[in-house]
């Protein structure tokens, strides 16, 4: 049994070493969706707090079957961290056994955060996106954006990225990784040269300060898929009828949200829908679709459980 004293913590570190690919997270992710179908995965929606001065707090729980565990995140987001040399966003994860509700690890959830956002935004371009698809343009360069290339590229045929940023830093090392891959590799002045004529959109933009919106829909190469992480603050409300189809990751949690990420009217149903089969991802090769998500606490109790299993069989918990 775990204590306060013996309870491990799966770092990064740690973490990196279970080799968890793509197509694992992918995998498991859908495979905790189907549950939530089933009713062998629960979740609550979303819990955020905004303070006012540019911190963000935020809160998931879920619960699951298989394995039988209790995941809950907290994160904080302050833009004031990068003046202390530390990461604008941190959170840590708490795995409890569902069934006793002793505690089973502490896991790093920032590791989880970026991997479960860029595997929900795969799960949904497996099924929204054209299977050729070659470019990537991604609006927003940091952690999120890294995960999202790791992601695509192990899951498409990518030749090129196109890449902008505020961060010089961070568009260059998302370039950087991108060519270390084989991978062409454009640092684009504008955020229009970036997403005119590519494939796929990635659109990871801070929130905090939030976003004045800039993005226009109608730059999009018609076939396009775009994943929009950002609650969709960055883009002009107006230009969104662009796309052909348009899914959001929880309908439910959309509704206990003060206000919604798109107007309702565009959105033809959640993840869980296009999992199950509800609906078809699209219906032509030349629909504009996209996925547009808060984050689901389903993604993190796939990811950490998955993550903690691996971290057992490995022998890497200790006695």
């Amino acid at each position: 049994m775990n204590t306060a004293e013996t309870l491990p913590y799966l770092s990064s570190a740690i973490l990196d070493r279970l080799a968890i690919s793509t197509p694992d997270v992918v995998d498991e992710i859908e495979r905790q969706i189907v549950g939530l179908r089933r009713g062998e995965v629960w979740c609550a929606p979303k819990a955020a707090v905004w303070p006012g001065d540019d911190r963000y707090f935020m809160a998931t729980l879920g619960v699951a079957s298989v394995p039988p565990v209790l995941a809950t995140k907290s994160l904080v987001v302050n833009p004031r961290n990068a003046a202390r040399g530390l990461a604008t966003i941190n959170s840590l994860i708490t795995l409890l056994d569902a069934e006793t509700g002793l505690p089973l690890a502490l896991v790093d959830g920032n590791w989880v955060t970026a991997r479960r956002t860029a595997g929900l935004s795969a799960v949904a371009a497996r099924r929204m996106a054209n299977d050729d698809a070659s470019s990537v343009a991604f609006i927003g360069c940091g952690v999120q954006a890294r995960g999202h290339l790791e992601a695509f590229a192990d899951l498409f045929p990518l030749s090129e990225i196109r890449a902008f940023g505020r961060g010089k830093s961070n568009r260059d090392a998302l370039c950087e990784m991108a060519r270390s891959r084989g991978l062409k590799a454009i640092p684009s002045d504008t955020a229009r040269a970036a997403v005119e004529g590519a494939h796929m959109v990635v659109t990871t933009v801070t929130l905090v300060p939030e976003p004045e919106p800039f993005l226009d829909a109608n730059w999009l190469k018609p076939g396009s898929f775009t994943a929009i992480t950002d609650l969709a603050l960055p883009w002009l409300p107006a230009t969104m009828r662009r796309f052909d189809r348009i899914v959001v990751d929880d309908l439910d949690q959309e509704k206990t949200m003060p206000k919604p990420m798109v107007d309702p009217t565009l959105v033809a149903g959640d993840l869980t829908g296009l999992v199950c089969g509800d609906f078809v991802g699209r219906l032509s090769p030349g629909e504009a679709t996209a996925f547009v998500f808060r984050g689901m606490a389903v993604g993190d109790l796939a990811v950490a459980g998955l993550a903690y299993m691996r971290a057992q069989a490995a022998g890497m918990l200790g006695a």
